[in-house]
């Protein structure tokens, strides 16, 4: 079976995107397809097979248990098959980026047209060392303390 077609069922989409965080077991993962999909454990067990017999997942047996991982070497076809179109959302991306700066430096600038100072973050906001008023603003002294 192609990886294409394993893929493009959204229950084998879930059940990797539940393998991407790590290994999970057999037992998580009907847990959450159950809640998600309403299947029954014989029905995501066919799931799981369709992953396994695929070579898209891995299956470990510990005991009576069963963890399932991603493997990645089949997911490199579609990966390859995607870099065709990426340059397609680059694009986009790079322009999104442009105009999110661009939005960033309106909002700073005045209606006179002379840009402020830049933003402060919230990491720099406590420990500016402006000396205007003659005093430390990080000493808490200076802040009335």
């Amino acid at each position: 079976m192609h990886a294409f077609d394993i893929l493009g069922d959204p229950v084998r989409r879930r059940i990797l995107e539940l393998l991407a965080d790590g290994e999970q077991t057999s037992g998580a993962i009907t847990d959450v397809i159950r809640a998600e999909f309403g299947l029954s454990q014989p029905g995501v067990s066919q799931h799981l097979r369709v992953l396994r017999d695929s070579g898209i997942a891995s299956v470990r047996a510990e005991g009576a248990r069963r963890f399932y991982s991603v493997e990645p070497a089949p997911l490199r076809e579609v990966d390859a098959w995607l870099n065709r179109f990426r340059r397609f959302w680059d694009q986009r991306l790079d322009a999104l980026e442009t105009e999110l700066a661009r939005g960033r430096r309106a909002a700073r600038t005045p209606p006179g047209g002379v840009p402020g100072p830049p933003a402060v973050s919230e990491s720099d906001a406590g420990t500016s060392t402006d000396n205007s008023a003659g005093t430390d603003q990080t000493d808490p002294r200076a802040q009335g303390a």
